[in-house]
């Protein structure tokens, strides 16, 4: 049976821009019908190497990078403060498409994280307000008596908020026939990225 994902992918169909090319390959996932293709694997590690992983939402993907929003006293926030560095990984089944992206980490500024914060749902908002994220609780009662208590105007706490991700390295991947998968790397050259071939 022939696989609906094998499709070739040539260097001359790549944007000159990653950004822009995530952009295309996201549009392409959302007009395929594919739940939440924005999910993401978020991938952060301690001072000393020590890796975890998770799924978070990418937000925004614009030129100065990818954003993403969440509790800064989480496991992944910790281990973004001492070490700023991650990386993020894309992934579309039904369209056997993958793009990784790696490279520094910052906060977004509080104006950007307060603007995202008040276009969230009420019951997300107070689920961020009350979620000690990553630590040990008692049950789940405790947290849902504390979001009872909260208004639907819930301010953002300071504990929670965006990071932007300043991209260094892209790679773009397309499923192929027999693991013959076309590969792409971006990285920085001269004024631009330079796009190279890499063996599946």
């Amino acid at each position: 049976m022939e696989d609906q994902r094998d499709r070739p992918l040539e260097q001359r169909d790549l944007d000159a821009e990653p950004v822009a090319q995530l952009r295309a390959w996201l549009e392409e996932a959302r007009a395929e019908g594919i739940e939440l293709p924005e999910a993401m694997t978020l991938a952060t590690a301690t001072s000393d190497g020590a890796p975890s992983a998770r799924t978070v939402l990418l937000k925004d993907a614009g030129e100065r990078g990818l954003s993403f929003f969440t509790n800064y006293e989480s496991r992944k926030g910790a281990e973004l403060a001492e070490n700023p560095r991650a990386a993020l990984v894309l992934y579309w089944h039904a369209l056997g498409r993958q793009v990784r992206v790696e490279g520094d980490v910052e906060r977004l500024a509080a104006a950007e994280s307060d603007s995202y914060f008040e276009s969230r749902p009420p019951g997300s908002r107070r689920s961020a307000a009350v979620s000690p994220q990553s630590r040990v609780i008692g049950s789940r009662g405790e947290l849902e008596l504390a979001a009872a208590t909260l208004g639907d105007n819930v301010p953002r706490p300071e504990s929670w908020g965006g990071y932007l991700l300043v991209p260094s390295l892209w790679e773009f991947w397309q499923h192929r026939l027999d693991r013959l998968h076309d590969r792409f790397r971006y990285r920085p050259g001269g004024r631009g990225w330079i796009v190279e071939r890499l063996a599946p």
